[in-house]
């Protein structure tokens, strides 16, 4: 199957040049780019009129499942937030619920030009049937205590194959929701395997004043004095990083994954992506979950990754719009094991959104890439392919299941878990 996306303007987020041409598609991967192609008769052809081709964005960190909260526990510090309201709606979660709810959620990262998700949450088998019903790239990271560890061996070892919708990664939730035994019997797997680790770290204050209480030290060289994260991975928020934990990142190539709609919504803190930045501390971007957020909307994401970082620092130059363009592209996928759709280049996997450069946000044409990180919203996704396949398209699903259905069940879900005053 070759599909050939014609007449574009390319962003491939090697670098920010834009070059006019063609980009083919053949089965998943991308064959070819160049500035007319006149190879083998495509099966498909769209003609992109000159709106822009640049690689999907990736949500580094997600709770798609959480949909089911969106707007049913807003305005509340995180502690209350998490016990009084999300952890009793969790606990009355039925067969096939999450499975239903990420269907939901997936839908909403296809209008957001997301085409992967690190998803944190329950029932990795539910997640998996979704996504790749749905046709969506998945990377699961175990997090469940009560998973044993020869479990998360198994799917480590089974789902971490080339050419597969599905990855896998190891973790936990977070220093304080997990035991010390587990956090080691975690670290001692990733060792084994050779594995990254990944977890929730340094989200609000009283986070990081706990674990200094318990363990006389911060979370994140609490974690590492375990052997937590000693083949690298990934840290989520990260609002509250002494010196020393943004050396401890350099060193051991922990990736600082900010979520920053989340975090000011439920007033967590602020990252300091900027200091982050100069100590060579590799950036992504993920959106948290719904319940939180309360939108899987990475354009929102990448706004205020930017201007929270000059407000904070009173200074209008922090954080240059394409860097966060790259966090969200380049830096996510690296963050999640996805190399192979970091950027556009022939051999690599076709995960391809198209920006409607005619929609009056993004005209007139000056700088592209920046102006969809401060002007741009999910209005100008016009297309969001994943793995050679079209899923959304002029607001418009592909996808194998009625949309009405999708909704219908959610919301059945989400009536019965709200019917419990939490």
């Amino acid at each position: 199957m070759i599909t050939l996306l014609k007449n574009a303007r390319i962003l491939s987020m090697k670098d920010d040049k834009i070059i006019f041409g063609d980009i083919a598609v053949t089965d998943n991967c991308i064959s070819y780019i160049g500035d007319h192609y006149e190879g083998q008769t495509p099966d498909r052809v769209i003609d992109c009129q000159q709106n822009l081709l640049m690689p999907g964005f990736k949500d580094a960190h997600a709770h798609t499942a959480m949909v089911f909260a969106r707007s049913a526990a807003d305005d509340l510090p995180l502690h209350d937030w998490l016990y009084e309201t999300i952890f009793p709606m969790e606990a009355q979660f039925q067969s096939n619920d999450i499975y239903h709810l990420t269907k939901l959620g997936i839908l909403e990262y296809l209008t957001s030009g997301i085409t992967a998700a690190f998803d944190m949450y329950f029932v990795p088998p539910e997640i998996i049937r979704a996504s790749e019903e749905m046709g969506f790239r998945t990377v699961i990271l175990a997090t469940s205590d009560k998973e044993p560890i020869s479990l998360l061996r198994e799917r480590y070892l089974g789902y971490n194959k080339e050419n597969s919708l599905i990855s896998y990664q190891l973790g936990i939730h977070a220093e304080y929701t997990t035991s010390p035994e587990r956090i080691k019997a975690v670290a001692d797997l990733a060792k084994e395997l050779h594995a990254p680790t990944f977890t929730h770290v340094g989200e609000t204050e009283s986070e990081v004043q706990g674990c200094v209480k318990r363990y006389g030290k911060t979370p994140l060289s609490y974690l590492v004095s375990q052997g937590f994260f000693a083949n690298g991975g990934g840290a989520f928020h990260c609002n509250y990083f002494t010196k020393e934990e943004i050396e401890l990142c350099k060193k051991l190539g922990i990736y600082v994954v900010t979520n920053p709609g989340s975090n000011v919504k439920l007033a967590s803190g602020i990252a300091p992506l900027v200091e982050y930045q100069k100590a060579g501390v590799k950036l992504a971007i993920g959106t948290d979950g719904a319940a939180s957020n309360n939108s899987l909307d990475m354009f929102k994401e990448m706004y205020l990754a930017s201007v929270l970082q000059k407000v904070s620092r009173k200074d209008a130059s922090a954080m240059d719009g394409f860097d966060v363009l790259k966090m969200a592209t380049v830096g996510s996928a690296h963050v999640m094991g996805l190399k192979d759709a970091d950027v556009l280049e022939v051999g690599k996997l076709a995960d391809i959104i198209m920006i409607d450069l005619q929609n009056p946000a993004m005209q007139p044409i000056h700088n592209i890439p920046k102006n969809i990180v401060y002007a741009g919203s999910k209005d100008i996704v016009k297309m969001t392919m994943i793995n050679g396949k079209v899923l959304y398209y002029n607001h418009e699903f592909f996808v194998n299941e009625p949309i009405a259905s999708i909704y219908e069940n959610a919301q059945r879900i989400t009536d019965r878990l709200g019917k419990k005053k939490c």
